[in-house]
């Protein structure tokens, strides 16, 4: 039997569960490890400039390409509690990363050892597992425990504490050996998938309704054929957007109190029965007011994790599924009810959800200077296809991006949903840009997002990772901003000031240019809304041409009220701008519309 350190074995096992690439940051406690990782080889690592940010760059690797599993590596103390948020941020969305620490030897523990902490508990609550190894023969099992964890079930993020003194005790391994544990998922069966379909039998108004977990599963082309069998409308959740292209004629949107469409929100009030899949029924997308949501429609509920049915809701119906497995039985029932000529005729019902996209479209052209941060987007739709992936975090600018942009694909919406930490956008763009090279990544950052990991920026410089990153400056806490003015105060969010070294960009203080050409990166700011797209097409070619990631600056008026719920009641969403008048779009303008 073949002898190596435990480190040497943890690496074999990385490398036969698939991993090619790590993210973090080497330390005293974790050196062992970072010994193997080089002499073992097979697995590349990108050093980040905080460890937050390397568990938000395996975050970003993970959600963008199917298989993946994003791997983040620090040492001993405050290293693994800068990773708590990328951990929570992980099993928030249903996302498997694995987080590496150090740890002081095992009989220094709870000895108040220099950088020793008990990171396993701290993490428990963050982690499907988080373990401290205190004999090196577990090793091994304990790391293909944790690839069997983060890939069974509902997806999700475990952590592994070493000791240095268990990473350098030799142990009997042989890596040629090494399988892999089955993936444990549940499956609907056949009455199930029968039961759930008889509500659309009864219906006259259905909708399905498109979460992650359909992601997750690689299930969007099974999801896009059953609707297209059955004629069903698809709305799309914000961890779901792009299951079913955004132009598809049974795309109707998304619903909700903030990332919503008018058109999306007004269909759903008019639906008798939602099919629920692969969904959690998230308070963006709900609304805390449930009874706006459910009152007059039947619900089914899809979900990989039982605990989650019933937990927002009662559903008339529920099923612990995978989305996949799920997905093929409805097809299969529906092209069989099909043929035998039982399923409903919903076109029409259809073609209402299509007159209300054609109509109820927010307006984004605007003229002003400062711009007007709708303008932004819209440029955005023309200067990147369909092709793009975008990736932003928390905000009033990614609330608008969800509103206004398009997306015509899955994992080409990489957005931290349910935890949504400041910073998060540019380690995960790094991390998606570097899982998939070939595919445009386009990430969009407030400038408070912007400035809080703004350092990882020089990550990207240094590893040639090319991406377009979309700023939007109105130097101001906008979300917050505009939550205080319904407790009637502006306070301690106003970003403000003279920067006495560029008097040129006055009260927008932070010279974002400067720093990030500081860091390695280009940059361009655009005062001109007319001047915005070619921009954007400089930015794509000059990311080309360096290989790193291209800022782009939009200086924007100072205060602008993005369309949400003042009430977290999806059925009372105040419209601040007018309707769109562009060609095709209802002409009438109405301020404050409530839908």
């Amino acid at each position: 039997m073949p002898r190596m350190t435990a480190a040497a074995a943890a690496v074999e096992i990385l490398k036969r569960e698939g991993v090619t690439q790590a993210f973090g940051v080497p330390g005293a406690a974790i050196n062992p490890f970072y010994r193997e990782l080089k002499n073992v080889g097979g697995v590349g690592h990108t050093l980040a400039r905080h460890v937050e940010g390397a568990s938000h760059m395996a975050e970003g690797y993970t959600r963008a390409k199917a298989g993946n599993i994003g791997v983040c590596i620090g040492t001993s103390g405050p290293a693994g509690t800068d990773m708590i948020t990328g951990l929570y941020s992980a099993i928030a969305d249903s996302i498997p990363i694995l987080c590496i620490t150090g740890q002081a030897p095992v009989s220094k523990l709870h000895k108040e050892d220099f950088q020793a902490v008990d990171i396993a508990t701290i993490a428990k609550p963050v982690t499907k597992a988080a373990t401290t190894v205190l004999e090196a023969a577990q090793v091994p099992g304990v790391f293909q425990q944790a690839f069997h964890l983060m890939r069974s079930g509902r997806p999700g993020p475990v952590l592994i504490d070493l000791p240095i003194d268990v990473q350098l005790t030799e142990i009997e391994f042989d890596p040629e050996t090494y399988e892999p544990l089955p993936v444990y998922k549940p499956r609907a069966t056949r009455a199930q998938a029968e039961k759930a379909l008889s509500f659309l039998l009864e219906s006259e108004r259905p909708l399905i309704v498109a979460g992650g977990g359909i992601i997750n599963a690689d299930a969007s082309d099974l999801l896009v054929e059953f609707a297209e069998l059955t004629g069903v409308p698809v709305i799309s959740t914000l961890m779901g957007w792009g299951t079913i292209p955004d132009d598809h004629e049974l795309a109707a949107g998304m619903v909700g109190v903030q990332t919503a469409h008018r058109y999306g929100n007004a269909t759903f009030l008019e639906s008798d029965f939602v099919l629920g899949v692969g969904n959690r029924w998230a308070n963006r997308h709900t609304g805390y007011n449930l009874d706006a949501y459910t009152k007059g429609r039947k619900f089914v509920h899809v979900d990989i994790e039982p605990t989650q049915l019933g937990k927002i809701f009662a559903p008339d119906y529920g099923i612990a599924s995978d989305a996949k497995a799920a997905l093929e039985l409805f097809l299969e029932i529906a092209k069989e009810w099909k043929a035998a000529g039982r399923l409903p005729d919903f076109t029409a019902w259809a073609a209402s959800a299509q007159e209300r996209k054609a109509t109820l479209q927010r307006r984004t052209h605007f003229e002003n200077i400062p711009m007007k941060p709708q303008r932004v987007y819209e440029e955005m739709n023309k200067a990147f296809g369909p092709e793009t992936r975008y990736v932003t975090t928390i905000g009033l600018s990614q609330i608008a991006a969800a509103q206004f942009l398009h997306v015509y694909k899955p994992r080409h919406w990489i957005n931290c949903g349910q935890a949504g930490p400041l910073g998060w956008t540019i380690p995960a763009a790094i991390g998606a840009a570097t899982a998939d090279p070939e595919t445009p990544v386009v990430a969009l950052s407030g400038d408070y997002d912007f400035q809080f990991m703004i350092e990882e920026l020089a990550v990207a410089a240094q590893h040639k990772v090319p991406y377009v990153h979309v700023l939007v400056n109105n130097a101001y806490l906008g979300l917050i901003r505009q939550a205080q003015g319904g407790l009637g105060i502006n306070f301690e969010v106003n970003l403000e000031f003279e920067n006495i070294n560029t008097p040129e960009i006055g009260v927008y203080g932070v010279d974002h240019v400067k720093v990030a050409e500081g860091l390695g990166v280009k940059a361009i700011r655009v005062e001109d809304p007319e001047k915005l797209g070619e921009a954007l097409e400089q930015a794509k070619k000059l990311a080309v041409e360096h290989r790193v990631p291209v800022v782009v600056e939009a200086i924007l008026e100072r205060i602008t009220n993005i369309a949400m719920s003042k009430t977290v009641d999806m059925s009372d969403v105040t419209e601040f701008e007018d309707l769109a008048t562009e060609p095709g779009h209802a002409p009438t303008a109405i301020k404050a519309l409530q839908v």
